[in-house]
């Protein structure tokens, strides 16, 4: 059975940082692409960063650099650091595995976590 837990959400103030954790059990995650999305009530839910399977770096950044996505494939774990946090990113973060095989689609999803962003 495939399961995908994070944790590390939570109030910060703005400007502050954040690491959220992913870890995987019942699959291994260097097999996968994996991404961080997020969700706010009413709108859908938005990829915040992705990495591929097989991409050449352990990291990618995006939000202009203020968040960074790594995979330790060794704790078969993914991370999602957050710096210069802004109340608009106020959301519930979920991890995402998804591989492609032939017409198969394969995804998995985190149940989320919470990150609000609040003086």
């Amino acid at each position: 059975q495939v399961q995908l837990v994070e944790s590390g959400g939570g109030l910060v103030q703005p400007g502050g940082s954040l690491r959220l954790s992913c870890v995987g059990s019942g699959l291994i995650f260097s097999r996968f692409n994996v991404g961080w999305y997020r969700q706010t009530p009413g709108k859908e839910r938005e990829l915040v960063v992705s990495i591929a399977n097989g991409a050449p770096t352990s990291s990618v950044d995006s939000m202009e650099g203020r968040f960074t996505i790594s995979r330790d494939n060794a704790k078969n774990t993914i991370y999602l650091q957050m710096r210069s946090l802004k109340p608009e990113d106020t959301a519930v973060y979920y991890c995402n595995a998804e591989r492609y095989s032939g017409m198969i689609t394969e995804t998995y999803w985190g149940q989320g976590t919470q990150v609000t962003v609040s003086p």
